[in-house]
């Protein structure tokens, strides 16, 4: 929730009211609430099985899978990005995913969802990123609208493509003895994971 009012006598006159931060392991409460947050606004909530040791362990243990930026407004906690990188073959050069990003409702309106976004650009470029990407649902006009409007094209040639669950448990057990070299052949007709997500 916002600052109390002494809260806010206390904070420094010349502080900006919005920060920017890495995560720590000490957030994990935090990120995981976002998380939520926004799975509940993507009406996905449902879906939505981690939990506070999972991201423990995948975001601060001993081989980080993503980094996440808090965003506070007046210290308190009002939104993230959660990001990790992946690699265009076609540019030879790495890129930044964006998984996550999401600002608590109480808090939209103060460009705290620009400002993430502006954050990670600048982490892209200094890292020598060669693009900077992120999903969004079909159903989200406004999003879709200010997204446009940072620059950002939607990639409408292309379909995300996905296997979970018993669906790649079964794929993962899959004979392929036999097959008439269906690794190349997958790879051949499209590349269903490289060349969708490496281009």
């Amino acid at each position: 929730m916002p600052t109390s009012p002494a809260d806010a006598r206390e904070r420094a006159p010349d502080r900006p009211p919005l920060t920017l931060r890495a995560a720590t392991a000490a957030d994990v409460p935090v990120v995981l609430e976002l998380i939520r947050g926004l799975a509940e606004y993507e009406r996905l909530l449902h879906e939505c099985v981690a939990t506070e040791a999972q991201l423990h362990e995948t975001l601060f243990g001993a081989t980080p899978q993503a980094e996440v930026v808090i965003a506070e407004w007046e210290g308190t906690p009002a939104g993230f990005a959660l990001f990790f990188h992946n690699y265009s073959t076609f540019l030879a050069h790495r890129g930044l995913y964006l998984e996550d990003l999401f600002v608590k409702p109480a808090f939209r309106g103060h460009g705290i969802g620009r400002a993430l976004l502006v954050h990670l650009a600048r982490i892209a470029v200094a890292r020598g990123c060669g693009r900077f990407e992120w999903s969004v649902l079909d159903w989200n006009a406004p999003a879709i609208g200010f997204y446009r409007a940072l620059g950002a094209v939607p990639m409408d040639d292309w379909t995300i493509m996905r296997v979970t669950g018993e669906a790649l448990v079964g794929l993962a057990g899959t004979d392929t003895a036999g097959s008439g070299g269906a690794g190349s052949g997958t790879a051949g007709t499209g590349g269903a994971g490289t060349g969708g997500a490496g281009r």
